[in-house]
């Protein structure tokens, strides 16, 4: 299947006013004609920096799942509640719904989040041309889930107003909310950080790594 895009057709978005033009190839830098903005043909390090937010989230993902989001003192004592124990808690307690939810929103979405954003980075750095619409329906799935995430530390915000609300104790947020928060926003970043006009460079150019593939099987002709 053959796809037409704005580089192959020689056209440029402006990343300011989202201005499509046509590119002029010259020494110096070409200025949108409605904004005056720099354009780029591609977002500059886009591939870079979307690395750099997912290592720096990744990392913060173990600590947001061991470390308390939660501390709780009232006069039968102090407890500390990670993620996962409010899900347990839920789970057993019979209120399975919020229990699913919880699980869905806190652990299970940062971690597709983190492994989608992966994906597409490696395969837009190896140029490939594997499933190219699939990756952008992907994509933009994973922007738009992504505020999602924050649903626990909603919970938490939630809870302290209320508990402190009616005076029946106290109620902090923990450490591994600030690293649960920081995973998210982290990965919102990486996300907007991420270019996926990359996933189209390669199609239909024979210079994707299933061309090279081809061609290194093909063997010499005659």
């Amino acid at each position: 299947m053959k796809y037409t895009t704005a580089s192959r057709a020689g056209l440029v978005a402006c990343h300011a006013c989202s201005r499509v033009q046509p590119r002029v190839r010259s020494k110096e830098p070409q200025l949108c004609t409605r904004c005056g903005a720099v354009l780029h043909r591609r977002n500059p390090d886009s591939l870079m920096r979307t690395w750099a937010l997912l290592i720096a989230a990744a990392v913060l993902y173990i600590p947001a799942n061991l470390l308390p989001v939660m501390h709780t003192s009232s006069l039968l004592g102090a407890e500390d509640d990670t993620i996962m124990s409010g899900v347990v808690y839920f789970w057993t307690s019979g209120d399975w719904p919020l229990a699913i939810i919880v699980f869905v929103a806190s652990i299970l979405v940062p971690m597709l989040k983190l492994t989608v954003l992966a994906l597409l980075t490696i395969t837009a750095q190896r140029h490939s041309t594997w499933r190219p619409l699939e990756r952008t329906k992907l994509y933009r799935i994973v922007e738009r889930i992504g505020r999602w995430s924050m649903l626990d530390i909603f919970v938490i915000t939630l809870t302290v107003a209320l508990v402190r609300f009616k005076s029946l104790a106290v109620i902090t947020a923990g450490p591994g909310a600030l690293a649960f928060g920081s995973v998210v926003i982290l990965t919102m970043i990486a996300s907007m950080q991420f270019d996926p006009r990359l996933i189209w460079d390669d199609v239909d150019t024979g210079t994707g790594d299933a061309a090279r593939a081809n061609r290194n099987t093909s063997g010499p002709t005659t």
